[in-house]
């Protein structure tokens, strides 16, 4: 139930980010809500506490680049959603799946578009600059700059959370 359930959330979640770059609340919160009290259903408290320990690394991961305004709500709602289904071990390898699959999607997309130079000037400005300005959101790589490179980031958690499964 816990494959089919993931399978299902993260698929369609990516297909609507790549069509629409957004996940829709009414696709993941249903999903979020549902994770727990399977969760509860099957293992009680020991279930509840699997879902909130998943639910906690997504948001505490996945909140600081929201916060930094360089991943957007729809994919920290996703993550909370399945780390509601697959807890906090689980979900940890996802996530490191999901950066890596994540970053190869951006160099694929700045090859394509031709801007892997300025994408590599970007990523050293980026960490240059938490040295200058501390840690806080960088307006010029901000999701809602109109000049910044963006990419569907869905596909990348649907990857990691597939993957985790077998890992």
């Amino acid at each position: 139930m816990i494959w089919w359930s993931t399978v299902v959330l993260v698929v369609s979640a990516a297909l609507i980010d790549i069509r629409t770059r957004r996940i829709p609340n009414w696709l993941v919160v249903p999903f979020l809500a549902a994770g727990v009290a399977f969760g509860v259903a099957q293992c009680g408290l020991g279930g509840f506490e699997r879902s909130l320990g998943g639910i906690a690394l997504a948001a505490g991961s996945m909140g600081i680049l929201c916060w930094l305004r360089a991943m957007g709500m729809g994919d920290l709602k996703l993550c909370t959603a399945v780390g509601a289904w697959i807890g906090f071990a689980q979900l940890g390898l996802a996530l490191i799946v999901a950066a890596i699959a994540g970053g190869v999607m951006a160099i694929l997309a700045s090859a394509w578009k031709g801007s892997g130079t300025r994408a590599l000037d970007g990523a050293g400005n980026l960490l240059a600059g938490f040295r200058e300005r501390g840690f806080r959101p960088n307006p010029a790589f901000a999701l809602d700059n109109p000049r910044g490179q963006k990419i569907p980031y869905a596909p990348a958690i649907a990857i990691g959370a597939i993957f985790s499964f077998f890992g």
